[in-house]
């Protein structure tokens, strides 16, 4: 004796199997291509970020060259501020300082608020950097301590600041930017230096700041 539906009752783990096998596989790719992608924001970008270093740190020194000269131009948002070296964080650390912080800038390497202190002048010298993608340039920067180096290797001269302090905050407190840092109020008599990425590593959630304030000045020429 037949039972209704008996048939289809019997199709339908078989349907479900396919339908299981079929999201399992369309999982496991869409895994594949995240992970791939994950790896490419980590890894596949600092590619580009090292070629265009490349080019910066070979216009720093035309620019270096032609600083010798006495001749001085403006820097045009994209191009190259400065070279940064922080010995702390190794020999090799080195990075040329773009002027801007826009999306574009940054791919290039650590950017420079254009609306901050020029290297080695009065107030607050600005830089921004990412953590995690784009070569990370300032993915070890929560390493620095009281009394570390930063140079900053500009046109006309070398500038050494030395590290006074590290804080956290939250994105919206720009008062890090002021020309006295966290105090906006004030006008500055001194040469500070910032360091500014994401924090913790792989969020946007905070900030982390190093600050610096300028011990010593060596011209060019010299």
């Amino acid at each position: 004796m037949a039972i209704p539906g008996g048939r289809v009752l019997a199709e339908y783990p078989d349907r479900v199997r396919v339908m299981l096998r079929a999201v399992g596989e369309v999982s496991v790719t869409a895994g594949l291509i995240l992970m791939l992608f994950c790896a490419y924001l980590l890894w596949g970008t600092g590619s580009y970020t090292r070629s265009q270093q490349l080019l910066l740190q070979r216009e720093l020194a035309e620019k270096k060259a032609a600083a010798t000269a006495g001749h001085l131009d403006r820097i045009e948002l994209g191009a190259a501020v400065a070279l940064l070296r922080i010995p702390r964080l190794g020999r090799d650390y080195e990075y040329a300082v773009v002027e801007g912080v826009g999306h574009e800038e940054l791919k290039k390497g650590p950017g420079h608020h254009p609306a901050t202190a020029m290297p080695g002048a009065i107030g607050n010298f600005v830089v921004s950097g990412h953590r995690t993608t784009y070569a990370a340039p300032f993915n070890r920067i929560d390493e620095l301590e009281r009394g570390d180096e930063i140079i900053v290797e500009a046109r006309e001269a070398r500038y050494v600041y030395r590290v006074t302090s590290q804080d956290v905050v939250l994105p919206d407190e720009v008062e890090v930017l002021a020309p006295v840092p966290g105090k906006p109020d004030i006008r500055p008599i001194r040469a500070f230096i910032t360091l500014l990425t994401c924090h913790p590593e792989y969020s946007a959630a905070e900030r982390l700041i190093v600050y610096g304030v300028l011990k010593d000045t060596v011209p060019r020429k010299e």
